[in-house]
């Protein structure tokens, strides 16, 4: 059903970004499974705590090297972070994962592969930042998809936004 691309010429760096709990990391370990470079930056070092811009920031030395790189298929990096702005010229597609809040709760209520939301404070902050973060991502995405679709659907929608071939 799903086939990663086969040339280098199909090859797109796409950022999945959206708040807590529309599904990025879900959707990022199935591309996976289908043969896409995935890397969730939630995980494995590539974000870090930042006094400075008061939330997490992805380490600009390591997203430098890796989207520096074109080597294989379609690389996809989920996360949303305050930095992420900085990087979204090396991006051919930026997508945004949307959902209402009583979604994202339930979600994160849920989930057994993360702690994060489980606290009052941090569903709370969750709830302001579909507030105030999400239409600052809706107006720099190029695409927004429904992530209350059923996650192959949405799977199948990154796949082949994987697949277009670079302008």
């Amino acid at each position: 059903m799903f086939a990663p691309p086969l040339s280098l010429a199909t090859m797109r760096k796409i950022l999945v970004t959206g708040i807590s709990g529309t599904g990025k990391s879900s959707a990022l370990a199935e591309l996976g499974r289908l043969g896409f470079r995935a890397v969730d930056t939630d995980v494995g070092g590539w974000s870090e705590w930042s006094v400075a811009e008061g939330g997490y920031v992805w380490r600009e030395d390591r997203m430098t090297q890796l989207l520096g790189r074109d080597d294989g298929s379609s690389l996809y990096v989920s996360g949303t972070v305050s930095n992420q702005g900085r990087f979204y010229d090396r991006f051919d597609v930026v997508v945004l994962l949307s959902a209402p809040a009583e979604v994202l709760l339930s979600r994160i209520e849920n989930r057994t592969t993360n702690a994060y939301g489980k606290s009052p404070e941090q569903r709370e902050l969750v709830l302001r930042q579909l507030a105030d973060v999400e239409p600052l991502l809706r107006r720099t995405c190029t695409h927004e998809l429904d992530a209350t679709e059923p996650l192959a659907s949405v799977v199948d929608q990154l796949a082949e936004l994987g697949r277009e071939v670079s302008p």
